[in-house]
């Protein structure tokens, strides 16, 4: 992963619409959060959704990848998160849309997790 300032920079100002982002380094890269729930990964320009299977098959639909890498052992691994479609790219109105689904799917996510004792 790489991360890039102008990028990020990008970003905030593409996905305006959802308030105020938090955007952190993350292996090279960075996360994307609102409200502490992280939706989507930056990686050398490319913004990585988060997807639930239901999401996942919309992405797929919009002509969108998977984001994979290469495990030690020669494996390629997945976190499930999909690339923001193309037409999402100059369209601001429709990226929000997308991070909108991707942000209800890190919601039902966390929601599903046991409470820390």
């Amino acid at each position: 992963m790489a991360f890039d300032s102008d990028f990020n920079e990008w970003v905030r100002e593409h996905f305006d619409a959802l308030g105020r982002l938090e955007i952190k380094r993350l292996f090279g890269g960075a996360g994307v959060s609102v409200g502490g729930l992280t939706f989507a990964l930056l990686d050398d320009g490319v913004v990585w959704l988060k997807a639930d299977d239901a999401l996942a098959e919309a992405f797929e639909a919009a002509g969108s990848r998977l984001f994979t890498y290469p495990a030690k052992d020669g494996r390629t691994l997945s976190l499930g998160y999909w690339s923001l479609p193309e037409t999402a790219l100059d369209d601001p109105d429709e990226a929000v849309i997308w991070a909108r689904r991707s942000l209800d799917v890190a919601l039902r996510k966390a929601a599903s997790k046991k409470p820390k004792k």
